[in-house]
């Protein structure tokens, strides 16, 4: 079996590969965490890439139950359907809808299965997943049948830290945080999306970029998808390198500033800070 080394779209550290191949190696649920626009979404479908696999796709929200992943059977349209006198009402599978787990499992080959955002959910709804994740296994009571992966699927998990998972569910999982993007890895990352930067536009941008990461305080820090999305409107907008200097915040903001800054208390809280280092230089 191939092993996964990231792609041209992608740039996996050594340290990312190394987790999404002991995952497979395992047979494990690969748990994935990291701030928002890291990339954690995006790794189960460079994966599949990579790997030629297909890939299924189950978002969670604060009101999906683990159910909704296995199937869901819809009495309502039979109810209608019997009313009408439907000859399908006679056979029950015809109002089975089948879940993304349930697809996973019915490939004949190998597929990977991402659960998106699994904290969004109800503190119990990974729980109600062990067994499924176990065995790779679930009952299907309207049919009377255990519904089984014919090929084991590559789970790949995402998490923003919304909540704390249960034990349990830890247990069970490889776990992997994707650090935020030291700077030569930035590099890299742009390169992969703009190949022709100018050096001195992306020296200047991850000044801009980086600077405002360290500044104290902030609510949420610019992300390296919002970096990507700023260069390439400062490519649209033809912006040089010098319209990024001598950017003091207070007068003179960066060309695009909504692209990186995504409320109003981060805002303030920049313009408070800047004027603060301004009065504090002016002293000494």
């Amino acid at each position: 079996m191939h092993e996964f080394k990231g792609t041209e779209n992608y740039i996996a550290t050594e340290e990312l590969q190394v987790a999404v191949n002991a995952a497979i190696a395992l047979e494990k649920p690969l748990l994935i965490k990291g701030e928002p626009g890291t990339g954690k979404t995006l790794l189960a479908f460079e994966v599949a890439k990579a790997l030629n696999k297909p890939i299924y796709t189950w978002h969670v929200k604060s009101t999906t139950v683990a159910q909704q992943g296995l199937y869901e059977y819809d009495a309502v349209a039979r109810l209608r359907d019997s009313q009408f006198g439907d000859t399908r009402v006679n056979d029950i599978s015809q109002y089975i809808i089948k879940g993304k787990m349930w697809q996973a499992f019915e490939e004949d080959g190998q597929a990977v299965l991402l659960i998106d955002e699994i904290d969004k959910a109800d503190i119990e709804f990974p729980n109600d997943l062990l067994l499924e994740l176990d065995k790779m296994e679930f009952y299907c009571y309207e049919l009377q049948k255990t519904i089984q992966a014919k090929t084991r699927p590559i789970v790949i998990i995402t998490s923003n830290n919304e909540k704390e998972l249960p034990d349990a569910f830890l247990r069970r999982c490889f776990f992997h945080y994707i650090r935020f993007p030291e700077r030569q890895t930035m590099i890299d990352i742009i390169n992969v999306h703009f190949p022709k930067i100018e050096d001195e536009l992306m020296e200047e941008a991850l000044k801009v970029f980086y600077g405002l990461r360290e500044i104290h305080g902030l609510k949420k820090k610019p992300s390296t998808s919002e970096l990507i999305d700023w260069i390439r409107l400062l490519k649209l907008g033809k912006n040089t390198k010098d319209d990024l200097q001598n950017i003091d915040y207070v007068t003179t903001q960066p060309p695009y500033f909504g692209s990186l800054l995504k409320n109003e208390q981060d805002y303030e809280h920049i313009l408070k800070a800047k004027r603060s280092s301004q009065n504090t230089f002016k002293r000494f």
